[in-house]
């Protein structure tokens, strides 16, 4: 049977910058399985960033290479420095990193968001809370440099009116004072996943955990907000009012966290996704969906 060729072999004929690119790519590639003595290579996964592959340690146990592409981000780093620095509690575990390569184990279980759209959603949501409490444990080593969570805001705080669909325009001025209400109060700042989904942790031998950080720091409430939008494909169910109260509650006794800042990050987050969404010309169905629920339990709390 002829091999697939990966996406790195298939770059065009002439010399141009993505042929570099992918020529240097394959060659970091090379050097990362020679170092680690890995080999069978196989592309699972291509994101705008990276590329995912399989590959087998001694001939038989499986592992991860995540090979972040050519001119990457920051971001992409610091998910990764963050991956590694949680050893592997609450997360997966990174062994090594170089080059832009990370080596990391085998995760090969269902998602979490299964287990929510198969009808177990209080069931994920608690394992959801156990995952924030293992990533938010005290480690002995200095993070490594994360971005302010308020930065992270910075698409909410300055999207112009203008730019958002005319009969929400009082939402996005709603979810803007209360964002200004959660960064004015004083809070405890720790390091954060920062993309915490339910499509973002698997389940394991070890038990659920989390996959592509994003490196934040800042209040551990705002870890949690995620959840409120997700998991995808799951519309009714995410778009119930009573899953909204039943999630709050369940972060409230479980983590401890304020239910009304609870509800705060989870209403302003929505209003977030859909300035992110906005800029790249996606719809934010969901998210004006959500956003008036979101508010509501809000002012309730």
């Amino acid at each position: 049977m002829p091999r697939r060729r990966s996406a790195l072999e298939t770059a065009a004929p002439f010399c141009s910058n993505r042929t570099m690119n992918q020529t240097q790519a394959q060659t970091a590639l090379n050097k990362a399985l020679i170092r680690w003595s890995l080999s069978r290579a196989s592309l699972i996964a291509e994101t705008p960033t990276s590329w995912v592959y399989r590959v087998e340690q001694n001939g038989r146990n499986p592992a991860v290479l995540k090979q972040l592409k050519p001119g990457t981000g920051d971001e992409e780093q610091r998910g990764s420095a963050l991956l590694a620095w949680y050893g592997g509690e609450g997360a997966a575990t990174v062994f090594d990193a170089m080059g832009g390569v990370i080596f990391m184990e085998w995760l090969d279980g269902p998602t979490l968001g299964g287990a929510a759209r198969a009808g177990r959603d209080e069931e994920a949501t608690i394992a959801l809370a156990t995952v924030v409490k293992a990533l938010h444990a005290a480690r002995e080593a200095d993070p490594p440099p994360l971005v302010p969570l308020r930065q992270r805001y910075r698409a909410l705080l300055e999207m112009p009116a203008s730019r958002w669909p005319t009969m929400s325009k009082d939402l996005l001025a709603r979810a803007v004072g209360v964002a200004h209400k959660l960064f004015d109060k004083p809070a405890a700042s720790l390091p954060l996943h920062g993309d915490l989904h339910h499509d973002n942790i698997i389940s394991t031998s070890r038990g659920w955990l989390a996959i592509d950080p994003k490196g934040l720091v800042g209040d551990p409430v705002y870890e949690v907000a995620n959840s409120f939008l997700n998991p995808m494909d799951a519309t009714r169910l995410v778009t119930d009012p009573r899953r909204i109260v039943r999630l709050a509650d369940i972060y409230e006794s479980r983590l401890g966290y304020s239910r009304k800042r609870v509800l705060g990050y989870a209403a302003t987050h929505a209003a977030l996704s859909a300035c992110w969404d906005i800029g790249e010309g996606r719809p934010v169905t969901l998210q004006l969906n959500m956003l008036p629920l979101l508010l509501a339990a809000y002012g309730q709390a």
